[in-house]
């Protein structure tokens, strides 16, 4: 199996990335060429513009400004400067090895974003402003793929309404095109083209992706525990191995799937297999949701991952507190709600029926 590298620049180290949505307009698709061995063309490419241009500006606001370094030109290369760390990251995509508080990379984002061509053309653009992208599916696989290695940062709104970011992540990724578009032709982008996006990550929004068919569509549903709570080898990362073109021989240890059924904790109604579903081993049993005799067993319905001891002040009108977290259960069949390393219930199947 070939390893390959793709590459992002980090202006603001900690933060996260962007995404452009994949679009049906304009679409033409020509046959496809092998990924692998136009990986390795789209490797040379991205790897002379980043040996041939230099970071010229970036301003306050984390703008960034690429250009190419004239004939006879001193300017340190993109790929030799190290005031903006150049970094790659391993990608598992299509049976090709790719190289190259932060999103999962199934989460919904709140980005702006420029894409360019390596010929500085521009073919999409947010011009500024913040928009919202599903990473999982419906946008370029170099997206969610990025997305992960970076934080996002705050916002307020001032009494106009007038939102104000701060400390988010910036960045500029070089895509080969099969993260990309590949072999589809966009208005502005020819097919097998590497791509380039400058970007920053103001917001995240949690997924809950489980799903049911009704009526020949997916409907999603939800489980009760967020995509990136189900991430159990703590990557950052959540892929379905269930689809065979995107990745036909998936590793197993990119696999998060604690009854090894073939369907991922995050798609799983059932992550553990014992036909208790997800959500009615975290439901808290009837008669515990506020103040039973003197205890607060907290608001909501559902148990939270671990317990909430403290309120939240920016929101005076509710309390977050849940002093219970999702229970686990110890030798004697007792419930544990708040061990830190504990085995939740609804991955243990030894223990569906101990509900308290």
């Amino acid at each position: 199996m070939n390893k390959f590298k793709y590459y992002f620049v980090l202006l603001l180290a900690g933060i996260a990335i962007v995404s452009c949505n994949k679009s049906d307009d304009d679409v033409v698709v020509t046959p496809p060429r092998d990924y692998a061995e136009q990986y390795k063309a789209d490797n040379d490419s991205i790897v002379k513009y980043l040996k041939t241009h230099y970071i010229e500006d970036v301003n306050a606001d984390f703008d960034i400004k690429i250009t190419k370094i004239p004939t006879g030109g001193t300017q340190t290369s993109v790929w030799d400067q190290t005031v903006y760390p150049l970094q790659s990251r391993d990608v598992y995509n299509r049976d090709v090895n790719y190289t190259g508080e932060s999103p999962c990379n199934t989460d919904r984002i709140l980005a702006s974003y420029t894409g360019t061509l390596l010929d500085g053309t521009v073919f999409d653009t947010s011009n500024g402003l913040g928009a919202a992208f599903n990473l999982y599916g419906g946008v370029i696989d170099g997206w969610s793929e990025i997305f992960p290695q970076f934080k996002t940062g705050t916002s307020t709104t001032d009494t106009n309404g007038v939102i104000t970011n701060s400390g988010f992540g910036a960045g500029v990724m070089f895509l080969p095109s099969g993260l990309g578009y590949y072999n589809e032709v966009q208005s502005k982008i020819p097919a097998y083209s590497p791509l380039v996006f400058s970007f920053k990550l103001f917001q995240l929004s949690r997924v809950d992706s489980e799903y049911a068919i009704s009526s020949g569509q997916r409907v999603v549903i939800g489980d009760g525990v967020p995509d990136y709570l189900e991430d159990l080898n703590k990557d950052g990362y959540l892929y379905d191995p269930q689809d065979k073109v995107r990745y036909p021989n998936l590793p197993a240890n990119l696999i998060d799937d604690t009854d090894k059924d073939g369907i991922p904790d995050f798609l799983d109604l059932d992550d553990d297999g014992d036909g208790y579903t997800t959500r009615f081993e975290i439901t808290k049993p009837k008669g515990e949701v506020g103040i039973v005799n003197g205890f607060d067993y907290g608001a909501r319905l559902y148990y939270p991952w671990d317990p909430i001891l403290v309120d939240d002040p920016s929101t005076p009108n509710t309390d977050e507190r849940e002093p219970r977290g999702i229970p686990a259960f110890s030798a004697d069949g007792n419930p544990d709600y708040t061990s830190p390393d504990r085995l939740r219930i609804h991955l243990d199947k030894l223990h569906y029926k101990a509900k308290p």
